[in-house]
C-alpha cells in the first residue's frame, strides 16, 4: 500500500509540476500585461508540435531541437503577439474585454493553423525532454517560480513591471519603457507555455484541440492564486495533481463508481469550477468592448442576399445539401450569443455546452433512455429538451449577477469544460446513442425546410428581445451596467433572462444540429468549439442577427471539402486584428470602399449659384441677407442658454410634505475599507423642496456617502430611511423605482441608444403611468427634442450631462442625487443647470449635490455640509458654512 501511495504521489507530482508551469506563465503574463492569456494552451500545443517536427519529422537531435523550440520559437511567439496584437490594444486604452477577445482569437488562430499544417489526427510520438520521474519537472517548476519571484521583488525590472501593471500611463511618464516590460512578460509567459507543452506532450495525445484544452483546464491554479502569488499557484498545482492521482485508487461500487472515476480523471476541472464560481473574481471591468458589441449598420439589400443564399441549397442534392443542413442549425446556436453577448453584453464561453445538452437530451428522449420518461418522437423530444436545458442557463446566469469581464469569462468557460468532461465524455451517458430525424423529414431537402422554419422563428424571437422595453433595457445593461441599475433596470433578473434565453436557443440549435448529422457527436460541442463560436460572433457583429448567420455560413462553408482548421484560422485572424480594426471588419470594409470610390467634385445648381451670389452681395453690404432667418441651433437643440422653466417643459409637480419632514435620512453611517475609515457616524437629512450640498476635499468621504445613499455601497453600520422605510440593504434599481434617482460623476449614458431611448429607459423602468408622455415632456424640458434620434455616442459632454439628467427626471423622482453635475460644463451650461435645479427644488424635489464648484453651491444650496476625514464637520446655510470653511 505504501509503495502504491508513493508511486501515485510521484505521478501526481509530475502532473502538478506541468500545471505549476502553466500557473507561473499565466501569472507572469497577467502581472506584466494585465492580460489573462487564453491562448496559453494553444502556444503550448504549437511548441510541442514544433519539437516533434524537428525530432521525428526532420531527424534533429533532441537537445538542439529543444533549444530552438524553447529559446527561440516560444519567446518569439510571445514577442510577436505583444507587438502586433496586444500593443495596438493597449494604445486604444487596454480594455480587458478587447484583450480577452483578442487572446481567444489567438487561441483559435493557432489551433486552426496547427490543424491545417499538421492535420487533425492525434499523434503519440512526441519526444521526451526530461526523464519519466517527476523530479526533473518539479525542479524546473520550482526554480522558475523562485527566479521569477526574486526578479519581481528585488530587481529594477521587477519594480518597472509592478509600475506598468498599476498604471501604464503613469509608468511611461516616469520613464519606464512599458513596451519593453510587456514584451518581456509575453516572452517569458510564452516560454513557460512552450515548456509546459513539450513536457506534457509525451503523456497525452498530441492533437490541435486536446492539448490546448488540457492546458487551459489548469488555469484554476492561477485563478486560485488571484493571478498574483506564485507560491500559491505552485502549491495549488502540486496539491491538485497529487490528489487527482490518489483518487484513482478509489473503486466504489454502484452508481458512485462513474462519478468518482470522472472526478479522479478531471480534478483540475473541478478546481477550475470552484475557482471560477466560488472564489472572488479577477478583472471586473466592462463585459465587452462597446465598439464591437454595438450593432453595425447592415448594407442595403443584405437581408435579401441572405434569404437567397439560404434558399439556394434547396436546389442542391447529395453531399452538398448534407453539408448545408448544418448552417441553419448552427445559425440558431449563434443567435443565442447575439442575445447573451451582443444585446446583454455578457461574456459567454459555454454556449457549446448548452448546444450539446440540447442534442444529448433530444437523443436520450427519442431513444427512451431519459430517466422516468418513455420514448418521445423527435420533434416533441427537441421541444422538451429546450425546456429542460433552459433552466440550466442559471449555471452561468447566476455567477453573472456578481461577476464581469474576465471573471465571468472564466465562470462560463468553467461551466462549458465541466459539462464536456462530466457529461459528454462519460460512456455511461453517450454509449450506443443515436439520433434520427423526425418522421417524414428524413430527406435532406425536407429537413432543411424544417431548419429554415425553426431558424425564422429563432430570428423573430431574437429580434423581439432586441426591441421594445426589454431590448432597450438589455442595451442599457450592455452599455453601462451601473447606469442601467440607476435607471431602474432590474439588472440581476435581466441577466438571468438573457442567459436562460441564450441556453434555450443554443439547445434548440444543438438538437437540430444533432438530428441533421443523425448522431450525437461529443466533439461537435467541446469547449474549444465554444471559443470559436464566441470569437466568430463577436468579430462579425455581436449585436447583428445577420452577423450570426454569416458566421454560421462561414464556419461550415470554409471547412467543407477542405482540411479542417480553415474556419478557425480565418476567425482567429479577424479577432487578432481588433486592435487595428476597432470598429470591426464591416466598418473597415465600408471605409476602404469609400476611399476607393471615385470622388466627384460637388457642383452647384443654377438656383444654388443664384443664392450664393445673393449671400455674397449681402455680406458686402450693411444689412442682413434677404430671406428667412437662420435657425438658432443653440436654442433648437437645447443649448446651454435655453430656459428650462419654459411653460411647455415644466417639471412634474411634486407635493411637498406638509410639515417639510425629511424624506431621506441617514443615521450613523460607518464604512470601512480594511484599516481605513471612509465614513464615521455620518447623519444626513434631505427635505422636499430643498437643495442640500456636500462639499469637502478629496478623500473626505463625499463619494462614499453618495454611494451609500444611492445603494451601490452598503454601510458597515447605520441605517438609511426613505419615507420611514429602511432601505439600507435595498439595491439601486429598487431605490430608483421607489423615487430616488441619481446621476454619476463619470457619465453613465448608453452610447448605442439614441437620446430618446436613453430617456425612455428611465421612464419605462419606473412606475411612471405614461412612459411615452414622460419621455416627451423631459426631452422638451432639457431642450433635447431636436436631438431625439441622435446616437448618444456622437454628442459632446455638456449635452450628455443633460441626457443623463433627463433620464433621471423621466421617472419623476422625489429625491435626486447629483454627483458633481457641473463637471465638464462651461459657464453657460452651468448657469442653465443652476436654473433647472432651482425649478426642481421649487416643485418639491429633494436634491443632494456633491460638488467641487463652491460658487455653484453658494448660489443654489439651502443647506451645506462640509466633510473631512469621513465626518461632517460643519453644517448650515452656505453663507455661514462656506465662509467659515474657506481659508
Amino acid at each position: 500500500m505504501s509503495s502504491l501511495t508513493y508511486d501515485l504521489t510521484l505521478a501526481g507530482l509530475s502532473v502538478g509540476a506541468a500545471a505549476a508551469l502553466t500557473g507561473v506563465g499565466l501569472v507572469v503574463t497577467y502581472r506584466a500585461t494585465g492580460v489573462l492569456n487564453f491562448a496559453h494552451g494553444a502556444i503550448a500545443m504549437v511548441c510541442a508540435y514544433v519539437l516533434r517536427q524537428c525530432v521525428a519529422g526532420w531527424g534533429w537531435p533532441l537537445w538542439p531541437a529543444a533549444v530552438l523550440t524553447l529559446a527561440v520559437v516560444a519567446p518569439g511567439i510571445g514577442v510577436v503577439l505583444e507587438r502586433f496584437v496586444f500593443r495596438p490594444l493597449s494604445v486604444l486604452g487596454g480594455d480587458p474585454a478587447q484583450t480577452l477577445v483578442a487572446s481567444i482569437g489567438v487561441f483559435v488562430l493557432l489551433v486552426g493553423g496547427a490543424a491545417l499544417f499538421w492535420g487533425q489526427g492525434a499523434r503519440d510520438d512526441a519526444p521526451d525532454l526530461v526523464p519519466v520521474e517527476p523530479w526533473g519537472q518539479l525542479a524546473v517548476a520550482l526554480v522558475l517560480a523562485a527566479a521569477v519571484g526574486a526578479v519581481t521583488r528585488w530587481t529594477r525590472f521587477g519594480r518597472e513591471l509592478r509600475a506598468v501593471v498599476d498604471d501604464r500611463g503613469l509608468a511611461v511618464l516616469g520613464g519606464v519603457d512599458a513596451d519593453r516590460v510587456a514584451a518581456a512578460g509575453w516572452a517569458f509567459g510564452s516560454f513557460t507555455a512552450g515548456l509546459t507543452g513539450v513536457l506534457l506532450a509525451p503523456y497525452v495525445r498530441l492533437d490541435p484541440y486536446g492539448l490546448p484544452l488540457l492546458v487551459m483546464e489548469v488555469v484554476a491554479v492561477a485563478v486560485a492564486a488571484r493571478m498574483r502569488s506564485l507560491p500559491v499557484a505552485v502549491g495549488v498545482a502540486l496539491a491538485v495533481g497529487v490528489a487527482q492521482s490518489q483518487l484513482t485508487r478509489l473503486h466504489p461500487a454502484g452508481w458512485a463508481a462513474p462519478l468518482v472515476q470522472a472526478v479522479g480523471a478531471n480534478l483540475f476541472v473541478v478546481a477550475l469550477l470552484v475557482a471560477a464560481l466560488v472564489l472572488p473574481g479577477v478583472g471586473a471591468r466592462d463585459a465587452l468592448p462597446r465598439a464591437v458589441t454595438a450593432r453595425v449598420p447592415e448594407p442595403p439589400g443584405a437581408w435579401l442576399v441572405a434569404v437567397v443564399l439560404f434558399l439556394l441549397p434547396l436546389g442542391l442534392a447529395g453531399s452538398d445539401l448534407h453539408t448545408a443542413v448544418q448552417v441553419p442549425a448552427l445559425g440558431v446556436v449563434l443567435l443565442s450569443l447575439v442575445v447573451v453577448t451582443g444585446r446583454g453584453g455578457q461574456i459567454s464561453l459555454g454556449q457549446a455546452a448548452y448546444a450539446g445538452l440540447g442534442a444529448l437530451f433530444t437523443a436520450l428522449l427519442a431513444a427512451g433512455r431519459f430517466p422516468g420518461l418513455p420514448p418521445v418522437p423527435e420533434l416533441p423530444a427537441l421541444a422538451l429538451s429546450v425546456l429542460l436545458v433552459a433552466p440550466l442557463g442559471l449555471l452561468t446566469g447566476w455567477p453573472a449577477i456578481h461577476r464581469h469581464g474576465l471573471a465571468l469569462a472564466l465562470a462560463t468557460f468553467a461551466v462549458g469544460v465541466g459539462v464536456s468532461r462530466f457529461v459528454f465524455a462519460q460512456p455511461y451517458v453517450t454509449a450506443g446513442l443515436s439520433l434520427d430525424r423526425p418522421a417524414g423529414l428524413e430527406g435532406d431537402r425536407a429537413y432543411y425546410v424544417l431548419e429554415l422554419a425553426v431558424l425564422s422563428a429563432a430570428l423573430l424571437a431574437t429580434r423581439l428581445l432586441r426591441r421594445g422595453r426589454t431590448g432597450r433595457a438589455l442595451a442599457a445593461l450592455r452599455d453601462h451596467e451601473a447606469g442601467a441599475s440607476a435607471a431602474g433596470v432590474r439588472v440581476p433578473s435581466l441577466k438571468l433572462l438573457a442567459f436562460v434565453a441564450g441556453a434555450a436557443l443554443a439547445a434548440l440549435g444543438g438538437g437540430l444540429l444533432g438530428m441533421g448529422l443523425r448522431a450525437f457527436d461529443p466533439g461537435a460541442y467541446d469547449p474549444v468549439r465554444g471559443l470559436l463560436w464566441f470569437a466568430a460572433v463577436v468579430v462579425l457583429g455581436a449585436d447583428s442577427t445577420l452577423g450570426a448567420l454569416a458566421a454560421a455560413a462561414l464556419l461550415v462553408g470554409l471547412d467543407a471539402g477542405t482540411r479542417g482548421g480553415v474556419a478557425a484560422a480565418t476567425i482567429g485572424i479577424l479577432a487578432v486584428l481588433l486592435g487595428r480594426l476597432p470598429e470591426g471588419p464591416y466598418e473597415a470594409l465600408r471605409t476602404a470602399a469609400k476611399r476607393l470610390r471615385p470622388q466627384h467634385r460637388a457642383r452647384l445648381t443654377p438656383l444654388g449659384r443664384t443664392l450664393r451670389a445673393r449671400l455674397a452681395a449681402a455680406a458686402d453690404g450693411d444689412g442682413p441677407p434677404q430671406g428667412p432667418p437662420a435657425p438658432d441651433n443653440e436654442s433648437s437643440t437645447g443649448g446651454a442658454g435655453g430656459n428650462p422653466d419654459a411653460a411647455e417643459g415644466r417639471v412634474p409637480t411634486q407635493t411637498p410634505a406638509p410639515d417639510n419632514a425629511p424624506i431621506l435620512t441617514a443615521h450613523a453611517l460607518h464604512v470601512h475599507y480594511a484599516d481605513f475609515t471612509a465614513l464615521a457616524d455620518v447623519n444626513l437629512a434631505l427635505h422636499p423642496g430643498m437643495l442640500t450640498a456636500v462639499v469637502g476635499p478629496n478623500g473626505a468621504g463625499k463619494t462614499t456617502l453618495f454611494h451609500c445613499l444611492a445603494g451601490t455601497l452598503r454601510p458597515a453600520h447605520g441605517r438609511i430611511l426613505y419615507q420611514g422605510r429602511d432601505i439600507t440593504h435595498t439595491p439601486p434599481h429598487t431605490r430608483t423605482r421607489l423615487g430616488i434617482a441619481r446621476t454619476f460623476q463619470r457619465l453613465a449614458v448608453f452610447p448605442t441608444l439614441t437620446v430618446s431611448d436613453n430617456v425612455r429607459v428611465g421612464a419605462e423602468q419606473t412606475p411612471t403611468p405614461d412612459p411615452t408622455a414622460a419621455t416627451e415632456r423631459t426631452l422638451r424640458l432639457l431642450h433635447l427634442d431636436g436631438l431625439r434620434t441622435q446616437p448618444a455616442a456622437a454628442l459632446p459632454t455638456g449635452t450628455l450631462r443633460r441626457v443623463e439628467l433627463a433620464r433621471a427626471l423621466a421617472g419623476t423622482p422625489r429625491v435626486l442625487l447629483l454627483d458633481e453635475p457641473a463637471a465638464g460644463l462651461d459657464a453657460a451650461e452651468v448657469a442653465a443647470l443652476a436654473r433647472l435645479l432651482r425649478a426642481l427644488a421649487a416643485d418639491g424635489t429633494a436634491l443632494l449635490v456633491v460638488e467641487h464648484d463652491l460658487d455653484l453651491v453658494a448660489g443654489l444650496a439651502d443647506v451645506v455640509h462640509v466633510m473631512a476625514a469621513g465626518r461632517i464637520v460643519a453644517s448650515g446655510p452656505p453663507a455661514q458654512v462656506l465662509d467659515r470653511s474657506t481659508p
